[in-house]
């Protein structure tokens, strides 16, 4: 008989978005007819601009014929939707992104949780706390870390907090670390790294021969110029850092399934591992290849009206943001975040605990908010509210909490 992996047994119960799910799914059933609102979780809601659509079409017509169908395609991803992601989304690298350092896949999630592999098991990783759960859970899994302390922090991880006190964006570790993740826009505080700030964590990377794991997921929600997108426009990061990005809140293919990572070719570890060669290793062996269809989706999302028209969709969502950040604030709740990012990092009054503050909000003003502390011991005392959702619901939310909530 077989024997599970022993390192599952150091995760906690359930994943932070089902057990939401479950917590909003048992109040309905208690509450039958009440409308729930839903500013938890980050899934998109508009529908698709019409030129995606169109590239979508595209993909579907090239199956239909035997003049044009393909089966598996290159497990790097298409060549051209390659080139067209080093041409329009690193324009401003310090050093240019070649196409061939570019890996399309069917999501960031999943290149997130399986980047951890092309690591030795001891391997030492710090982490942005709070963080998207994914950085974790995938350490957990792969044996990287041991058990769970009674503080809500792993044996074996390296936790940089994110405060009030540092603008929710860490310190560099005092410890030995090899592997340093990065979210920027931040998901959940929505707090978005400086270049300035950047550049400390890449010259500390290369001198102490560390890999920066960048998620630059919401990086279409920057308006403010001077902050980078991406981490490539610091100088030196080609040397030390991986990048994962994707087409799920910046184009609505979270359903669709598209991203990418950007694995440098001058990547080395620091046992002389070229990093580039491992990952396309990786993936040869373990992927496919994302959609064909998506991909045609995914290179008419970087022309210049597929651009244009996904630019009016996150323009809605941020006015969402705003919507949330300024109602909230109405009533005398302190945010943060929502600005250039898609995600209010909401205090929760009175000291109340994440979960508590959880249940108070979905019970007086029937709205389903995520607890800070499912994002790690530092999200403890918040709750993220997500701008992803149509206008007049957001509204409506609002308007409940402001009408409903007692504090």
């Amino acid at each position: 008989m077989a024997n599970s992996n022993p390192a599952y047994k150091n995760l906690p119960g359930g994943y932070l978005f089902p057990e939401l799910a479950k917590r909003t799914r048992a109040f309905s059933e208690k509450h039958p007819g009440v409308k729930i609102m839903r500013l938890g979780i980050g899934n998109t809601t508009e529908p698709l601009p019409s030129s995606i659509i169109k590239g979508l079409g595209v993909g579907v017509k090239k199956l239909a014929s035997v003049e044009t169908y393909t089966g598996y395609g290159d497990e790097q991803g298409n060549t051209e939707l390659r080139k067209k992601i080093a041409e329009v989304k690193y324009k401003k690298a310090v050093e240019k992104i070649e196409a061939d350092e570019i890996f399309v896949s069917d999501g960031a999630k999943s290149d997130t949780a399986n980047i951890q592999e092309l690591f030795s098991k001891e391997s030492i990783i710090a982490i942005q706390d709070p963080a998207y759960p994914v950085y974790v859970d995938s350490n957990v899994m792969a044996g990287r870390t041991g058990k769970i302390r009674e503080n809500g922090q792993y044996e074996g991880i390296v936790y940089m907090p994110c405060t009030e006190k540092n603008g929710f964006f860490p310190e560099i570790p005092q410890e030995k670390v090899d592997i340093i993740y990065i979210c920027s826009p931040n998901n959940p505080t929505g707090a978005v790294a400086t270049k300035e700030q950047l550049k400390k964590f890449v010259d500390y990377a290369i001198k102490n021969k560390i890999v920066i794991i960048f998620d630059s997921a919401y990086e279409r929600f920057i308006y403010d110029s001077s902050l980078p997108r991406s981490i490539y426009e610091i100088p030196g990061a080609k040397r030390c850092a991986i990048e994962i990005n994707s087409f799920s809140k910046e184009a609505g293919f979270t359903g669709v399934r598209l991203g990418w990572t950007v694995v440098p070719k001058t990547l080395m570890t620091e046992d002389g591992a070229n990093l580039n060669s491992l990952w396309n290793r990786r993936q040869c062996t373990k992927f496919n290849g994302a959609s064909n269809i998506a991909q045609e989706g995914g290179i008419a999302a970087l022309d210049k009206k597929g651009l244009k028209e996904t630019q009016k969709v996150i323009d809605l969502y941020m006015k969402n943001a705003s919507v949330i950040k300024k109602g909230l604030e109405s009533i005398g709740i302190k945010c943060y975040g929502g600005v250039n990012a898609p995600y209010i990092w909401m205090k929760c009054p009175n000291q109340m605990s994440s979960w508590d503050f959880f249940s108070k909000l979905l019970e007086e003003a029937n709205v389903v908010c995520t607890p800070g502390s499912g994002f790690g011991p530092s999200g403890e005392g918040f709750v993220r509210l997500s701008a992803f959702g149509h206008p007049k619901d957001i509204k409506k939310a609002i308007e409940s909490i402001k009408k409903n909530l007692k504090i």
